[in-house]
């Protein structure tokens, strides 16, 4: 089942960079990202309440609850970064570099988690490095 909703993530990512590149045009990239963040605000709150998840909140650690702040802060400085590259630049330029966070993830994953990395995820890792030169250059 994870299968289908990492299928779905990407399906939503890539309708995502094309609706934010139309949605854009003549908008500051900031204000573009703070409408967005409302959106998504509203509608992961909403299915927290809808699901009942809500009650969990106090069961959350301190150290869990510093992580996921700063797994939102990232994520915030990630949208922003990527709503200004695809107003300055062209979204099947800019989609590619930004999926280079496969590879920066994998090094991530063995650096800090220790996660084993396999000869196919490094050659995964090295194709789509040069995957995304081939696209870009």
């Amino acid at each position: 089942m994870w299968a289908v909703y990492a299928l779905l993530s990407a399906l939503f990512a890539a309708a995502t960079a094309i609706l934010a590149k139309i949605g854009i045009d003549g908008v500051n990239s900031n204000l573009a990202t703070a409408i967005r963040t409302i959106v998504i605000l509203v509608m992961a709150w909403g299915i927290v309440f809808l699901t009942g998840a809500h009650a969990g909140i106090k069961d959350i650690s301190h150290r869990s609850m510093l992580f996921l702040i700063l797994s939102g802060a990232a994520t915030g400085l990630s949208w922003l970064c990527y709503f200004r590259a695809i107003q300055l630049g062209d979204v099947s330029k800019v989609v590619p570099i930004d999926k280079l966070s496969v590879v920066f993830t994998i090094v991530m994953a063995f650096v800090f988690l220790h996660e084993q990395v396999s000869f196919k995820s490094i050659l995964g890792a090295i194709l789509i490095g040069a995957g995304t030169l081939f696209m870009v250059l």
